[in-house]
C-alpha cells in the first residue's frame, strides 16, 4: 500500500489514506495537492493570492489545518470516456470516484505523480513548477493497455473558481490555445485603486496541443449532473461556452483513436498572469520555444539546492529515509519561502532560517541582520518582520507578544555552532525608527536587557497578549499577568549569551547574564513549582495556572521541557517533572502541549481554550512544543525518553499508525489530534499544515543531541546519544567545507565516549583543525547499553 524510494513515497490506493497528500513550492507559489486530485495554490503579488478559487467568495486567509475537501473543492482532474461505449471515470480519482483498478501516487522532491488505470486505459499524470514563476506545469499521458483500438476522448479540468463578485469572465483563444479568465479584485475605496491595479487577476489554461472542444461556463459544464457527472460530458463534442459574469471552469477536450499499446501525451500550463501580453509570452516561453522540459530540469536542480548537512544509515530505515530526503526538504521550503509571507512572525522567522544554517547559512546570516534592523532602541523585537516595502504587520501580528527577543541568542548560537562565523558580532546593523545603529553584539544585549526590564515586581516575564503560544490572549492583556514559560525561556537566554560572551572575551557582560539566569531560575522555582511539575503563568487577577488542582489545562509541557533546559529543575524536580510528562502528556501519536484539554471558555487564559479539545494548542501533540522538550531531554541525557519520542513525530512505520495519521511520512505536519485520554477515535490525526517552525528544530536536536556531531569554537564535539536498542549508526556529516564520514559503535570493555580520527586517539572529541583538502575517517566506541 505504501512504497519508499529515494525520491518517492508511493500509495496505491486512492481511498485508504483520502488526505494523503504532497507540496511542490519556488520563490513565488506554493501548491498543497492531495492524491485524488484536490489542490490548495497560492502565490505572492506580493501578498498571497489565488488563480484557483473555491466555488464560494473565500475569506483571505492563512492555510487552514486538517482542510476539509468537498465536491467541488479546487482541484485538477482528468475525466475519461469511452466514446464506444459511453463509460467514464475520472483521474487522480475525484470528482468521479470510480475506483481504478491499478493506481499510485507519488510524491517526489520535486514532481508529484500519478497513475491511474482503469479499463485498459493508463492515465500519467505529472505537476512540477518552474523555479521562478507562479504556474504548474503537468504532463498527462494516455496510454492503451489493451489489446484493441480505442476511441476515447479526455477532458482536462482545471478549476478557476470564484473570481470575484465584482467582475469575473472567461473565454478561450484561439490564437493562444488555451482559456484566460479574468476578475477584478473586489474593492471599495477610491484609493485602494492603485494598490489592486497591477494585480494579476487573469487565471490561465495553456495546452501544447489544439483542443477539439472546450468550456469555459462551470455551469454549462455540469448541468444537472454536478461536478460528479457533468453533463457536458453526454455530448459528443463540449459546447465551446465562455464566461460573461458567470463562475469559469477551464475545460479542454481531446478525441483519441489509439491502437494497441500506443500513448499521447499532452502538456499544459495553469497560473495567474496581469494580461493578455504576458499569456502570449508564456505560450510563447513554454510551448514554441520548448522551455517547458528546461523549466522541469532547473525546477529539480532548485529543489536538489536544499540538501542538508548529514546522510544517515541507522538500524531505523524509515528513519534513514525521512532524514535524509524530506526532512531537509521541509527546512529548506521554510527558509527560502518564508511561509510565503511577507511579514512572518518574528519568532517563526529566527526558527525558521535557524534551520537554514544547515542548508544554506549565508541565506540564515541574512534573516539575522534583518530581523535585527527593524528592532527598536529599546532592545524591543517587533510582532513581525517586514520582507516587502509595500507589506505591513498583519493578523495576528498586531497583537502584542512578550517572547521575540528570547530567540535571537538561542537561533544564533546554533549558527555560531555551524559556521564559527563570531564575526557577524560585529556587524553594524540600524535600530528601527531612529538614527542610530550598533553592533549586532548591541543589538542582543539590549534584547536580553529588555526581557530582564519587562517583568513584575517578583522578577517574572510579563505576557501581555502573549507570548510563544498565540491564542493565550487573556492572561495578561490587563497589564499583571506573566508567562512561567517565558521567565525560564529567558533564563535559557541568559545562559546562551552569556556562554556566547565569554567565547569572544566579554566575561564581565557573560558573568552579568549567568547572573541574571541563576536569578530567574531561582525565581522560576520560588513561584512556579507545584510539587511535582511546573506552572505556566500568573493571570491578571493573580492566580496561577497549570497547577495539579486545575480540572483542565492541569499540566502544560513548555513549562517542563524549558526548566530542563535553563537549569531549573535539579536531579529531584527533573525526576518528578519527567514522571509527570509521561504519565498526563505522552500518547501513542508523541507528547501532548497540555492536558487536560480545555472543554469550555476560561476567561482569564484566553482563546486557545474555546479551540476544539486535542487540536492545534488546545491539548494536540503540537510538534513545536513537543521537539522543545525532546531537544530538552537530549540536553539532559535522557536519550531513550528523546529518541521514543522524536520517533513519534513522522507517520509510520507501521500501517495502521500512517492510517489513523492521514498522512505519508514527507513532511512533519505542525500537530497531530491529542486530547488521547478525552477523544481517543481522533488523536493522531494529522493538521497536515506544513509550515511549522518544528522542522528546524528536528534538524538541530538530531545533531546537537542523537548524533551528537555539534560544531564549537575549536571544531566538531563528537558526543551521539543513541537509544539503547540501536548498536551502531553511521553519518555522513557537512561541516565547515568539510566531509566527515562518522561510524558510532557499541562495544565491549568501553567505558565512555571514544573518538578515533583516521586511527588516532581524539582525547577530548572535538576534531580541530579542519581541512577542506583532508580525509575524515572517525570511528566512534560507545558503551554497551545497560
Amino acid at each position: 500500500m505504501i512504497r519508499a524510494t529515494e525520491n518517492n513515497i508511493e500509495l496505491t490506493s486512492p481511498t485508504m489514506i483520502p488526505k494523503a497528500s504532497g507540496y511542490l513550492w519556488n520563490d513565488e507559489m506554493m501548491i498543497h495537492v492531495n492524491c485524488r486530485g484536490y489542490a490548495v495554490a497560492q502565490f505572492m503579488q506580493p501578498e498571497p493570492a489565488k488563480y484557483s478559487y473555491a466555488p464560494n467568495l473565500e475569506a483571505k486567509t492563512f492555510m487552514q489545518p486538517e482542510q476539509p475537501y468537498y465536491a467541488h473543492h479546487p482541484g485538477r482532474f482528468i475525466y475519461i470516456k469511452d466514446q464506444d461505449n459511453g463509460e467514464m471515470f475520472s483521474a487522480p480519482y475525484e470528482p468521479m470516484r470510480v475506483l481504478p483498478e491499478k493506481y499510485t501516487f507519488s510524491v517526489g522532491k520535486h514532481n508529484i505523480n500519478w497513475k491511474v488505470e482503469h479499463k485498459d486505459i493508463l492515465i500519467e499524470m505529472t505537476l512540477s513548477l518552474p523555479k521562478k514563476e507562479a504556474m504548474e506545469l503537468w504532463r498527462v499521458k494516455v496510454t492503451n493497455r489493451s489489446e484493441k483500438k480505442r476511441n476515447i476522448s479526455i477532458y482536462p479540468s482545471f478549476t478557476i473558481g470564484y473570481m470575484s463578485w465584482m467582475n469575473q469572465s472567461g473565454e478561450y483563444h484561439e490564437d493562444l490555445q488555451g482559456i484566460i479568465c479574468s476578475s477584478i479584485t473586489p474593492y471599495q475605496k477610491y484609493q485602494d485603486y492603485d494598490k489592486i491595479k497591477n494585480l494579476k487577476d487573469k487565471t490561465y489554461l495553456l495546452a501544447d496541443r489544439k483542443p477539439v472542444a472546450w468550456e469555459v461556463n462551470q455551469g454549462e459544464f455540469e448541468g444537472e449532473g454536478g461536478i460528479t457527472n457533468p453533463s457536458a460530458l453526454q455530448q459528443d463534442k463540449l459546447s465551446k461556452g465562455e464566461s460573461r459574469y458567470e463562475m469559469p471552469i477551464g475545460v479542454l477536450q481531446y478525441n483519441l483513436e489509439l491502437n494497441p499499446g500506443a500513448e499521447e501525451e499532452y502538456r499544459f500550463v495553469f497560473g495567474p498572469a496581469k494580461t493578455d501580453e504576458n499569456v502570449a509570452r508564456i505560450r510563447e516561453e513554454y510551448f514554441i520555444q520548448d522551455g517547458f522540459e528546461q523549466a522541469e530540469i532547473e525546477y529539480a536542480n532548485y529543489i536538489a539546492e536544499g540538501k542538508g548537512s548529514i546522510q544517515i544509515k541507522t538500524p531505523d530505515a524509515e528513519l534513514d529515509n525521512f532524514v535524509n530526503h524530506w526532512l531537509p526538504r521541509q527546512v529548506y521550503y521554510h527558509g527560502i519561502t518564508n511561509r510565503l509571507s511577507t511579514d512572518p512572525q518574528t519568532r517563526n522567522y529566527l526558527q525558521d532560517n535557524m534551520g537554514m544554517i544547515y542548508i544554506k547559512p549565508e541565506i540564515a546570516r541574512g534573516a539575522f541582520l534583518m530581523a535585527l534592523s527593524q528592532q527598536k532602541a529599546s532592545g524591543a523585537m517587533p510582532d513581525g518582520i517586514i520582507l516587502h516595502k509595500d507589506a505591513e504587520l498583519k493578523y495576528i501580528n498586531q497583537v502584542p507578544h512578550t517572547d521575540h527577543c528570547v530567540w535571537l541568542p538561542i537561533c544564533l548560537s546554533a549558527y555560531l555552532d555551524e559556521t564559527n562565523d563570531y564575526g557577524i558580532l560585529d556587524e553594524i546593523v540600524p535600530f528601527s525608527g531612529v538614527k542610530e545603529e550598533a553592533t549586532v553584539f548591541e543589538h542582543i544585549n539590549r534584547a536580553m536587557h529588555w526581557l530582564i526590564n519587562d517583568r513584575d515586581e517578583r522578577g517574572l516575564n510579563y505576557i501581555n497578549q502573549g507570548d510563544w503560544n498565540d491564542p493565550m490572549n487573556m492572561v495578561g492583556y490587563k497589564g499583571k499577568g506573566v508567562s512561567g514559560w517565558l521567565t525560564t525561556a529567558s533564563a535559557y537566554a541568559f545562559m546562551i549569551w552569556a556562554d556566547i560572551c565569554e567565547t569572544v572575551n566579554q566575561a564581565e557582560t557573560g558573568k552579568e547574564f549567568k547572573q541574571e539566569a541563576d536569578k530567574s531560575n531561582e525565581i522560576i522555582n520560588k513561584y512556579l513549582w507545584d510539587g511535582n511539575w511546573y506552572a505556566r503563568g500568573i493571570t491578571d487577577d493573580n492566580v496561577v495556572f497549570g497547577i495539579s488542582k486545575d480540572k483542565e489545562g492541569r499540566i502544560f509541557l513548555n513549562s517542563q521541557g524549558w526548566a530542563l533546559l535553563s537549569g531549573a529543575a535539579n536531579k529531584e524536580k527533573k525526576e518528578k517533572l519527567l514522571k509527570a510528562v509521561t504519565e498526563q502528556l505522552e500518547s501513542p501519536y508523541g507528547v501532548e502541549m497540555l492536558a487536560p484539554a480545555y472543554t469550555k471558555m476560561r476567561v482569564d487564559v484566553g482563546r486557545v481554550t474555546q479551540k476544539h479539545p486535542g487540536s492545534a494548542e488546545n491539548g494536540s501533540v503540537y510538534n513545536h512544543a513537543a521537539i522543545f522538550y525532546i531537544y530538552a531531554l537530549y540536553t539532559a541525557g535522557e536519550e531513550d525518553n528523546a529518541y521514543r519520542l522524536l520517533r513519534k513525530m513522522i507517520p509510520g512505520p507501521d500501517l495502521e499508525d500512517i492510517k489513523q495519521r492521514g498522512q505519508l511520512p514527507v513532511f512533519i505536519p505542525n500537530y497531530y489530534r491529542g486530547s488521547y485520554r478525552q477523544i481517543p477515535r481522533t488523536a493522531g490525526r494529522s493538521s497536515h499544515l506544513f509550515n511549522t517552525g518544528t522542522v528546524s528544530w528536528v534538524y538541530r536536536t538530531l545533531i546537537d543531541g542523537l548524533f551528537g556531531l555539534q560544531g564549537t569554537k575549536e571544531g566538531l564535539r563528537i558526543k551521539p546519544q543513541l537509544p539503547s536498542h540501536w548498536e551502531e549508526a553511521s553519518i555522513q556529516r557537512s561541516f565547515r567545507g568539510v566531509e566527515l564520514t562518522i561510524d558510532i559503535k557499541r562495544e565491549d570493555n568501553v567505558d565512555s565516549i571514544e573518538v578515533y580520527l583516521n586511527g588516532e586517539y581524539v582525547e577530548d572529541g572535538v576534531i580541530k583543525d579542519l581541512k577542506s583538502d583532508s580525509e575524515y575517517n572517525i570511528k566512534v566506541k560507545i558503551p554497551l547499553a545497560k
